[in-house]
């Protein structure tokens, strides 16, 4: 049976402890509480296809402005970016490009041509 020199043992479970506590910050819940919201507005909207889904927009006191648009059940965070018309949020590989009323959402790995995931989205007037 071969023997693990204490030195050598100190240092790996020095390497193992540090890596729990690294898996332990990576679980944990996101928090954003540096971003303080000015307004939040929630909009529903139906697609070409049939879909119908709410959108919430949120601007910061700082200016920036996001979207939590459902994509593949789950919400996700979509940052504002610059645009020739409209706003397009960026979200992972996702786009949701708004233009006034309308908006349609695009998936980068589709490919660069490829038509929208949902496409003729447009607010629900009440």
């Amino acid at each position: 049976m071969m023997s693990i020199p204490p030195l050598a043992a100190r240092a790996a479970l020095l390497v193992v402890a540090g890596l729990a506590a690294a898996a332990q910050v990576c679980a944990a819940p996101l928090s954003v509480g540096e971003i303080q919201t000015q307004m939040r507005r929630t909009y529903s909207y139906t697609c070409a296809d049939g879909k119908t889904f709410k959108v919430s927009y949120l601007n910061a006191k700082n200016g920036q402005s996001f979207a939590i648009v459902p994509v593949a059940g789950r919400s996700l965070l979509f940052v504002a970016t610059l645009a020739a018309s409209g706003v397009k949020y960026q979200a992972d590989r996702y786009t949701w490009w708004t233009k006034g009323p309308r908006a349609d959402l695009y998936d980068a790995m589709a490919g660069e041509n490829a038509a929208p995931m949902l496409a003729g989205c447009a607010t629900i007037m009440r």
